[in-house]
């Protein structure tokens, strides 16, 4: 499947899913979908086939809340039957509230308590670094989580031990749980704060996808320091009435607004 399909239908499963849970967060997840898609579509290394194969790139996805997106990705690409994703945060069923890497399969890191994620992506790089490896490790940040301490710890060891085998991606959409992010604790400018940290800094339309490829390229040909690409989202992308609502972050849709949704997403066209 094509990443831009892989996508669309990732939106359609995250919608569905969260719904059926009732309970859940949509917003954070359609957001980061894109970037999602073209990881496990056409950027990382992975075998569904192979899910345990020593040589495989790693992903974290640090922002453990958006789950869903994660587990769309993963049963598009294959790991699992997407007959699952319904079962979503049940009782029993594998797909918990935030991802579990003894109960799911493709789940490298368990993640939730915000900041750890990265930390975790650190250690799988220098470990990759050490074993003279050629694994890539790809973490996926909230903007909103960045106001987590621990975050620059783990930014400051990815630089001081030249991980050039480390891509960090910030879900930029500017909301959070409370609110929006300057109204929370206000970030400043994101990606001058990680060029001060030293890292390789990129900023990008998170959901286009000529800049997403040129970013990757672009990571993949850096030596010396690990690269962040600050990607510029909208929360909910794909179903009109929930993007850039703050409200959307944690809250299923009805009955109703999944109709909807998938109305309007199953009108757009792939290109």
């Amino acid at each position: 499947m094509h990443y831009k399909q892989a996508a669309l239908e990732m939106r359609k499963s995250i919608v569905d899913m969260i719904h059926h849970a009732k309970s859940g967060h949509p917003g954070g997840s359609l957001s980061a979908t894109d970037i999602l898609a073209y990881l496990y579509f056409e950027e990382m290394n992975v075998d569904p086939t192979q899910p345990k194969d020593p040589n495989r790139d790693r992903f974290v996805l640090s922002k453990g809340h958006a789950a869903p997106v994660l587990y769309t990705a993963l049963a598009h690409r294959g790991f699992f039957d997407t007959e699952l994703l319904p079962t979503l945060r049940k009782l029993e069923s594998p797909l918990q509230g935030h991802p579990d890497s003894k109960k799911l399969v493709g789940v490298d890191v368990s993640t939730g308590s915000l900041g750890q994620g990265v930390s975790n992506a650190v250690g799988l790089a220098l470990g990759a670094k050490l074993d003279n490896s050629s694994v890539r490790v790809y973490a996926v940040l909230g903007d909103g989580e960045l106001q987590e301490g621990i975050v620059w710890e783990a930014l400051m060891a990815s630089v001081h031990y030249k991980l050039d085998n480390l891509v960090i991606i910030v879900d930029n959409n500017g909301l959070q749980i409370d609110g929006r992010n300057i109204d929370v604790m206000d970030l400043g400018t994101i990606d001058d704060k990680f060029r001060a940290f030293g890292l390789n800094t990129i900023e990008i339309d998170g959901h286009d996808y000529d800049q997403i490829e040129k970013a990757f390229a672009t990571a993949r040909e850096t030596k010396g320091v690990p690269t962040a690409i600050v990607a510029k989202t909208i929360k909910g992308k794909g179903v009109s009435f929930m993007e850039d609502v703050p409200e959307w972050h944690g809250v299923a849709p009805s009955a109703e607004d999944l109709e909807a949704a998938l109305k309007e997403l199953s009108a757009q066209e792939v290109k």
